[in-house]
């Protein structure tokens, strides 16, 4: 979990999409709509742009902002939204949620900083006695009186769509339901076959509350913004098209990116052949994904061996034959259906379109299509 309440420190590397920042802002100033999803695989950027170009951009227009990616939380997201959103608030505030609430912290101060307030907060909310639904009203009642608009970005918000956590999503549509003048939502995930099921499936909470549409990713821009930085700073550059074929290998990853970048300036008279290889050994490496592939389902991974190699007719006679082959058992369309359904369900997997899959985590992907059988 994440407050923003100052600009973060500055980062070099960062490449900065202004533009787009206020494009999604200046679609909430237009007051028809009060929250947006956006989906992406992780490490594609989703998260150092929410966190270093949207909610500055949005502190700027005078908004309150709060931040929390649930996937740190996935047991308790509750407990993290609460917090995040409390966290928005000035001292009084928080002292005012935390009496309603029959637990007054003496050590608040009439301040706008609180040092250590955060983990004493975060464990009054998390107390067994809390009512997660009773908190979020107390906590929305106090924003609704500091007269400034509220952007909340809820990062791998798929976690909110688990049935363990019914209740309280449904809790949160119903006071944010209220608030679509005052509060708009970013919902940002890695999952996009459960975000589109959390929006398009009437039994859920949030079904028909946003509109979902893929983040743009990073390209040649970026590559471009990165390279010169680097070439700055070390003696052996390289070069722009040098660059592009060391992105599109690492499957135009921008984390990936860096971590090559940050490899050949350290050992540059290796090469970039030589920073790039390793780069892939380490990103795509057994130490990663070893454990995911040994909890699968032998069905699951056999799936997952076709989808990363690109077969593109998964229920097709041919991948049934191969997964028999898999299982040294006959196989049927039920065997590799049931399997893409747990897949999906553990975000493995997401569904694009009829018939049409993709492993989510492309480094997974690599992962696979590399591994031997």
């Amino acid at each position: 979990m994440m407050i923003l309440r100052e600009t973060p420190e500055p980062d070099p590397w960062h490449f900065a999409r202004a533009d787009l920042a206020a494009a999604y802002l200046d679609a909430f100033d237009l007051k028809l709509s009060s929250a947006r999803g956006l989906f992406a695989r992780r490490r594609m950027g989703k998260t150092e742009f929410l966190r270093r170009d949207l909610m500055p951009a949005a502190v700027a227009r005078g908004y309150l902002v709060a931040y929390t990616n649930l996937w740190d939380s996935r047991s308790a997201p509750a407990t993290a939204l609460l917090s995040a959103l409390s966290e928005a608030l000035e001292p009084q505030g928080l002292k005012a949620v935390l009496a309603k609430l029959g637990r007054p912290v003496k050590k608040v101060k009439a301040t706008a900083s609180v040092p250590g307030m955060e983990g004493t907060l975060e464990a009054e909310l998390a107390a067994p006695s809390t009512d997660s639904a009773v908190a979020l009203r107390e906590i929305l009642k106090q924003l609704d009186r500091q007269n400034k608009p509220l952007l909340l970005a809820i990062d791998e918000a798929q976690v909110l769509a688990r049935a363990m956590h019914s209740d309280f999503a449904h809790s949160l549509r119903a006071a944010l339901d209220i608030r679509k003048l005052g509060i708009k939502v970013i919902f940002a995930g890695s999952s996009e076959t459960t975000l589109r099921e959390m929006f398009a499936r009437a039994s859920e909470p949030f079904y028909n509350w946003a509109t979902l549409e893929p983040f743009p990713l990073l390209g040649d821009e970026f590559v471009s913004f990165t390279v010169k930085l680097m070439n700055s700073m070390i003696k052996n550059k390289i070069t722009l098209a040098e660059g592009r074929q060391a992105f599109d290998e690492l499957h135009r990853t921008p984390e990936f990116f860096k971590r090559f970048v940050e490899r050949y300036v350290l050992y540059q008279p290796q090469g970039m052949s030589a920073a790039l290889a390793h780069t892939k050994a380490s990103v795509f490496s057994d130490e990663h994904f070893s454990k995911q592939w040994a909890e699968m389902n032998p069905a699951d991974r056999a799936v997952v061996t076709l989808l990363a190699r690109g077969d593109g007719d998964i229920h097709g006679a041919a991948s049934i034959a191969a997964v028999s082959a898999w299982l040294g058992k006959p196989a049927s369309k039920n065997t590799v259906a049931h399997a893409l359904r747990r897949l999906q369900a553990n975000n493995v997997v997401t569904r694009l379109g009829l018939g049409h899959y993709r492993i989510e985590d492309e480094a997974f992907a690599e992962w696979a299509r590399r591994r031997k059988q």
